[in-house]
C-alpha cells in the first residue's frame, strides 16, 4: 500500500470567494502527515521502540490504558487481535484558553489483524456535510455540537459522531478516539522539545487566546508551545508582516516534526521522557476503546509496516465557506475501507 501526498485549500484569507471562472481543485493533505498521526506514531514509538526501559514502558502503558479505556469486557470473538476493527480518528482544536472543539483532523481507520495492514480515509475539516437526518454545516463543526447537546440527551459526542459517520462511510465504526492539541505540546515537551529548521519568519499574535507566533527562520529548538506555534501557523497580523502560509506548507512542517521527534526517541533524553509522554497522552485523549482492547490492539499491530498502511485522503472543490468533495474519490475510499475489513488487497497493493 502507499500513502498519498497532497494538499488542501489556503486558509490564510477564507474569506475570499472563487472568481467568476470557476473554483479551483484543491488536493486535500495526506493523513500520514497529520497533526494526529504524528501524534500516534510518537506514541507507538516511544511504547515499542525503547527497548532498553521496556519494562517501565510496559508499566507506564497499562496505567495510562486502564485509565484512559473504558472498563468495559471484550469477547474473545471481539478482539482486536482476531477480528477486524473500523474506527473514527477525530484530533481537536481544544485548547484551555479556547475551549473550542472543533475536529480539525478528521480519519476513519479499518484495521485487519490477519493481513496486518490498515487503511485510513482522511476527510477534509471543511466538507460540507449533508446528510438526511442532520443539517448542513461543515463536518468538523459537529462533534462541538454534539458535546453541546450530550447533557441534555444522555448520548456522548463520541458515539454521535460514530453514528453519524458509519451511515456517511457505509461501514459499521467500532470506536471514536479524540485528541487535542495540549497532547501535541506535552508530548514534544516530555521529548526534551524538537530541532527543526523554521522555513520562514513566522509572526502572529491572538490576545484572546494568547496565541504569540513569534518564530525566526533558520535552525531552531523548539519546546511544545513553540513546536505547536510552527505546525499551525496561517498568516500574520503583525505590523511588519510575515509569509502567509497554507495548509501544504503546514502539511511539510509537521512531517519535519515529527520525523524530528522520531529521532528524539532514538536519544537517551527521548527514552527517559516516553513515559512522559505516554501519560500526557492519556491526559488529553478520550476513546470509548475498552482499555482491554486498547492492548489488544497494541498486541496485534506492534509490528505493522509502513507500507501495509495506505493513507487515502478524499479531495474535492473550495468553493467559500466549504470543501464539495469529490464523489467518485469517497466512493473509492469507502470501498477501500470495506475491502480492508474483508481482507481484500488492493490493487497491485496500492491505494487507489
Amino acid at each position: 500500500m502507499s500513502s498519498y501526498n497532497k494538499g488542501l485549500p489556503p486558509r490564510d484569507d477564507r474569506s475570499r470567494r472563487p472568481s467568476a471562472k470557476g473554483s479551483k481543485k484543491h488536493k486535500k493533505r495526506s493523513g500520514g502527515k497529520s497533526f494526529f498521526k504524528l501524534l500516534m506514531t510518537i506514541l507507538i514509538i516511544a511504547v515499542l521502540g525503547a527497548g532498553g526501559v521496556g519494562g517501565y514502558l510496559l508499566l507506564t502503558l497499562n496505567d495510562t490504558i486502564n485509565k484512559t479505556g473504558t472498563s468495559g469486557k471484550v469477547a474473545p470473538e471481539n478482539s482486536a487481535k482476531v477480528k477486524p476493527l473500523a474506527m473514527l480518528l477525530l484530533g481537536t482544536d481544544y485548547r484551555p484558553k479556547t475551549g473550542t472543539h472543533l475536529s480539525d483532523v478528521i480519519m476513519v481507520v479499518a484495521m485487519n489483524p490477519k493481513t496486518k495492514s490498515a487503511t485510513i480515509v482522511s476527510l477534509p475539516r471543511d466538507t460540507r456535510f449533508q446528510m438526511k437526518g442532520y443539517k448542513t454545516n461543515k463536518l468538523n463543526a459537529f462533534y462541538p455540537k454534539f458535546l453541546v447537546a450530550e447533557k441534555k440527551s444522555g448520548i456522548s459526542a463520541k458515539q454521535e459522531m460514530k453514528t453519524m459517520l458509519s451511515k456517511y462511510m457505509d461501514i459499521p465504526l467500532d470506536y471514536t478516539t479524540v485528541l487535542n492539541f495540549q497532547g501535541f505540546r506535552d508530548v514534544v515537551d516530555a521529548l526534551g522539545g524538537v530541532d527543526v529548521t523554521v522555513d520562514a519568519d513566522m509572526c502572529y499574535k491572538d490576545n484572546a487566546d494568547g496565541t504569540n507566533i513569534d518564530l525566526k527562520k533558520g535552525p531552531q529548538h523548539l519546546n511544545g508551545e513553540k513546536a505547536l506555534d510552527f505546525v499551525r501557523y496561517r498568516k500574520s497580523n503583525c505590523k511588519t508582516k510575515t509569509k502567509p502560509s497554507n495548509d501544504f506548507e503546514r502539511n511539510q512542517r509537521q512531517n519535519e516534526v515529527l520525523h524530528a521527534l522520531i529521532d528524539q526517541t532514538k536519544s537517551l533524553n527521548g527514552v527517559m521522557g516516553a513515559g512522559k509522554a505516554i501519560e500526557s497522552l492519556g491526559d488529553n485523549m478520550t476513546t470509548d476503546l475498552e482499555a482491554e482492547q486498547i492492548k489488544n490492539v497494541i498486541a496485534a499491530y506492534w509490528n505493522i509496516s509502513k507500507e501495509n498502511v495506505a493513507f487515502i485522503p478524499v479531495t474535492g472543490e473550495w468553493k467559500s465557506p466549504y470543501v464539495y468533495i469529490d464523489d467518485s474519490e469517497l466512493n473509492k475510499a469507502k470501498q477501500a475501507l470495506k475491502d480492508e475489513l474483508a481482507g481484500i488487497p488492493q490493487a497491485n497493493g496500492q491505494a487507489e
